[in-house]
Order: C-alpha cells, then sequence, then structure tokens
C-alpha cells in the first residue's frame, strides 16, 4: 500500500496524513513539542480539544515555530460542558490559540455535560452540532470544517438522518485493538475521514511488545511504534495523531513505513484475541453511545 502524504476533506480542503496529538500533553511540555514538531520534524498538522486544557501554550508553540499559519493544519475540539454555547466556545478556542481561524473544529464526544462533569440531560448533541454547523455558516472566515469525535455508526446514522451538512471528519480511537471497521466502513461510504487518536494504543501499551507488532517492524527495520502508525498513513480516508512531548519521539514518529495488505490485515487481527480501547465512552456518563464492543459492559 502506498503512504499517503494527504487526504480531501469533503469541504476540498487537503489535510495532511500525520499530525502531532497533545492529548495529556501538559503546557509546560507541549509548547516546546508543537514547536519541535513544525519546526525540526517538518509536522504540518497539529491537534488539541478545549478539554486538554492546553490550548494557550499549543498556540505559543506555533508562533515560536516561525512556520506560517497558513502552512499549518490545526484542529481542535468543542468541550463536552460548552454544548450549550459554541459559538462562546469558537471564540475562546481562538483566542487561546491565538489564530484568526481554524481549519477543523471538531464536537469532541456526543455526550453534553454540565460544568461538574455530570450527563447535561437538558442538550441534545444533535442540536449542539446544528448549531456548529450555524456557527461555521456565520463565520466562514474562522472555520474552515466542522466534523465531529467518538461517533459511533448509530450515532453517526442519527446526525445524517437529521442534518443536511455532513461532517468533514470522525475521530476515533484506532490501532490493531481496536479497529472499529464498522465505524471506517461507515464513513468512507458517507465521504467522512477518518483520524486516528491512540495509534499506540496507550501509554506504554501492550501492542508495543505483540509479536506481530514486533515481527512486522523488524521485517521494516524500523520500531513497533512506527508499525501502529503507518498502518493508518497506508490506509486510505484516514489521517493519524500519534502524541509525544518527546523530541527523538517526535522525530521517530513521522518515519512512515509502506505496508502491504497482508501485513495491514494481519495487524488487524490482533484485536481478535486482544481487544481493548484506552478511551471507554463509559466515562461521558452516556453509556455506550452507541459502540458495539461496549453495549452490554457493566458501567
Amino acid at each position: 500500500m502506498p503512504v499517503y502524504d494527504y487526504v480531501t476533506l469533503n469541504t476540498g480542503d487537503k489535510m495532511p496524513v500525520y499530525g502531532l496529538g497533545t492529548w495529556k500533553s501538559k503546557p509546560g511540555q507541549v509548547e516546546h513539542a508543537v514547536e519541535f514538531a513544525l519546526k525540526d520534524a517538518g509536522y504540518r498538522h497539529i491537534d488539541t480539544a478545549a478539554a486538554y486544557q492546553n490550548e494557550t501554550e499549543v498556540g505559543q508553540g506555533i508562533k515560536a515555530s516561525k512556520v506560517k499559519r497558513e502552512d499549518i493544519f490545526l484542529t481542535t475540539k468543542l468541550d463536552n460542558p460548552d454544548q450549550g454555547d459554541p459559538e462562546a466556545a469558537l471564540l475562546s478556542s481562538l483566542q487561546k490559540l491565538d489564530t484568526p481561524y481554524l481549519d477543523l473544529w471538531l464536537m469532541h464526544w456526543p455526550a453534553p455535560m454540565t460544568e461538574d462533569g455530570e450527563p447535561n440531560r437538558n442538550i441534545d448533541w444533535l442540536d449542539t452540532w446544528k448549531a456548529m454547523v450555524n456557527v461555521k455558516k456565520l463565520n466562514p472566515d474562522k472555520v474552515k470544517a466542522i466534523g465531529v469525535s467518538n461517533f459511533s455508526v448509530e450515532f453517526l446514522t442519527r446526525l445524517l438522518e437529521n442534518s443536511d451538512y455532513v461532517p468533514a471528519v470522525n475521530q476515533i480511537e484506532l490501532h490493531p485493538s481496536c479497529p472499529q471497521s464498522d465505524v471506517r466502513k461507515f464513513c468512507k461510504e458517507k465521504g467522512i475521514v477518518v483520524t486516528a487518536y491512540s495509534p499506540l494504543g496507550s501509554d506504554n501499551s501492550p501492542l508495543l511488545t505483540n509479536e506481530t507488532v514486533v515481527k512486522i517492524a523488524e521485517r521494516h527495520n524500523v520500531q513497533p511504534a512506527n508499525i501502529l502508525i503507518s498502518i493508518w498513513a497506508n490506509t486510505e480516508n484516514t489521517t493519524v495523531i500519534p502524541k509525544s512531548v518527546t523530541n527523538s519521539r517526535i522525530e521517530n514518529n513521522k518515519k512512515l513505513v509502506s505496508l502491504s495488505d497482508e501485513e495491514i490485515n494481519e495487524l488487524l487481527k490482533i484485536s481478535e484475541k486482544h481487544h481493548f480501547r484506552a478511551c471507554n465512552p463509559e466515562w461521558t456518563g452516556w453509556g455506550d453511545l452507541g459502540f458495539p464492543d461496549r453495549k452490554g459492559v457493566k458501567k
């Protein structure tokens, strides 16, 4: 399979296939990681979120890199407690990131919450989506594309049945122990790009020592992390955002290799014997959010 450089969104804009994720990247570290990724490692895609509480530092890293803003693809996300007022949340993110616009703005979870982290049953995420669509239409200079994150087929179906605006992206957890083939297939059919978060599985992931991953890494003379990231760079309609604050890992993570269909299939079969998620949806208080592997799981 070829290693893709870009995907084209349903807006016509191009999105770099690999980017720097910043989940769990703390202030004091993340600004340096973003600066290094852009200035020294050649990244042109940065992913953050209001919930990560590091937008200000991500913006500082972008500025420090001296890379032109128009050469960077920047994503942030609407936080769950902000679903009642997306426009105010957008303006807050723009201010913290110190940027005039976003390349991509995602609903982080289809799970409205109160400020104290409880489910907010007074808000329907579908109304939030419609509000995001309206904000984008009224502010085309501030938001180039909108999308969703952590959406199952069930929830995507409800969205598409009730909105004529198709999300540009669905960002989901993706790795060999959580391949989510149903979501990927559905998104491809609907023209929605998939972004893979937690492609290594998590911090200290067992996938890094999985015998199949290690075997294929040795075959290509790279580290196991490179194989786990390369799966998605070899997959049509998909982007991938490994997270790190370590310069050497940021540099190494961009080493993508071309994998055969047989290798990819072998890797994605890992989930048949060893399935897990780094981030289960139940933490939101809204149950399984339509994900088949979580249905019937004790909350």
